[in-house]
C-alpha cells in the first residue's frame, strides 16, 4: 500500500527532528536504478552537503540541501527511512546509505525497490515529472471551492478516479479516497459533473478534515508503513470505509460492499452513497 500524504508528512516531521542540520560525510549506493543520475555523480555531489530542511509536496519528500541542491524522494509502495548509529546491522533491502558526520547513518530501504530519488538544482524541482503538474494541497488555504467545482464539472469522470489523479489534488490515495467519499455520502462511481454545490463543499471540507486528522494520528498502517522512528501509524483505528467490506455501515447499518474503481479495491455503503444524474455518458 503506497504511503499517502498523511504518512509522508509524518515521515517528513520525523526526519526533520532527526536529521535537519546534519551534514553528509559520504554516500553508499547499493541499488542505483532508483537514481536520476549516475551513482558516481550522486555520491560526489552529496559529499559535505548540509540537510537544511525537509519539505513535502503531495507524496514527495524534498530534502533541501546546501549549495542550492534538492534531493527529491518518492517512497512509492514500500520505501522507508531509518536513522541508526554507524556500523549497526542493516536490514535487508537497504538501498542507499547517507553517512552523516555525527556518526549516524540515514538509510533508505525499500523491499520492492520501486522508490525514486532525484538530485536536482532547487530551481528545477518543479520541472520534474509528477511534480510539474501536481494539484493543490488538501488544506483550507490551497483547496478552494471554485477550483474544485471547476475541475469536477469539466472532468466527466468517476469521482474516485478524479481524486486519485494527483494533477487534480495532491496526496490522496486509495485509503483516504474511500474515507472522504463515505463521509461525504458520495458513491465512488458518481460522475463528477453531476455533483452539486452542496456535495462539492461537503467533499472539500471532508478532504481537508480527514487529511488533517490522519496527520495528527501519524498516518495509517495497513501493511508495512512506519514513520522515521520505526513506529506504526495509529489512524487505521479511525477508518469508516476502507477495509470494512462485509461490516455494517456506521451510519445506517447496511453491509458495506467492495468493488473495483480505477483498478483499485473500493469499499462503500450502497445505501448512504447513491449514484445520481444521467449515467448514459
Amino acid at each position: 500500500m503506497m504511503p499517502e500524504l498523511p504518512e509522508v508528512e509524518t515521515v517528513r516531521k520525523g526526519l526533520t527532528s532527526l536529521v535537519a542540520g546534519a551534514k553528509i560525510k559520504s554516500v553508499e549506493v547499493i541499488y542505483s536504478k532508483m537514481l536520476n543520475v549516475s551513482p558516481e555523480e550522486f555520491k560526489e555531489k552529496l559529499v559535505g552537503k548540509e540537510i537544511i530542511k525537509i519539505e513535502r509536496r503531495g507524496k514527495y519528500l524534498l530534502f533541501r540541501l546546501s549549495d542550492d541542491l534538492t534531493l527529491v524522494s518518492h517512497l512509492r509502495m514500500e520505501g522507508k527511512y531509518e536513522i541508526q548509529p554507524e556500523g549497526t546491522e542493516r536490514p535487508k533491502h537497504t538501498n542507499i546509505v547517507f553517512h552523516l558526520t555525527d556518526g549516524r547513518e540515514l538509510r533508505y530501504k525499500d523491499t520492492r525497490m520501486f522508490g525514486k530519488m532525484y538530485l536536482v538544482k532547487n530551481e528545477n524541482v518543479f520541472d520534474l515529472s509528477g511534480l510539474n503538474k501536481i494539484g493543490p494541497e488538501p488544506t483550507d488555504n490551497d483547496l478552494k471551492f471554485d477550483y474544485l467545482k471547476h475541475q469536477l464539472h469539466k472532468s466527466h469522470r468517476k469521482i474516485k478516479s478524479f481524486l486519485l489523479d494527483q494533477s487534480n489534488l495532491a496526496g490522496l490515495g486509495n485509503i483516504y479516497c474511500d474515507e472522504v467519499l463515505w463521509m461525504s455520502k458520495i458513491n465512488p462511481e458518481q460522475q463528477t459533473n453531476y455533483l452539486n454545490d452542496s456535495e462539492i463543499e461537503s467533499l472539500r471540507k471532508n478532504i481537508i478534515k480527514e487529511i488533517a486528522a490522519a496527520i495528527k494520528g501519524h498516518g495509517t498502517t495497513v501493511h508495512s508503513y512506519s514513520n522515521a522512528y520505526g513506529e506504526a501509524g495509529e489512524f487505521q483505528n479511525q477508518l469508516h470505509a476502507y477495509g470494512k467490506k462485509g461490516e455494517r455501515c456506521e451510519r445506517c447499518g447496511t453491509v458495506m460492499e467492495k468493488i473495483k474503481v480505477a483498478q483499485r479495491g473500493t469499499t462503500f455503503c450502497p445505501t448512504c452513497q447513491v449514484i445520481h444524474g444521467d449515467l448514459s455518458d
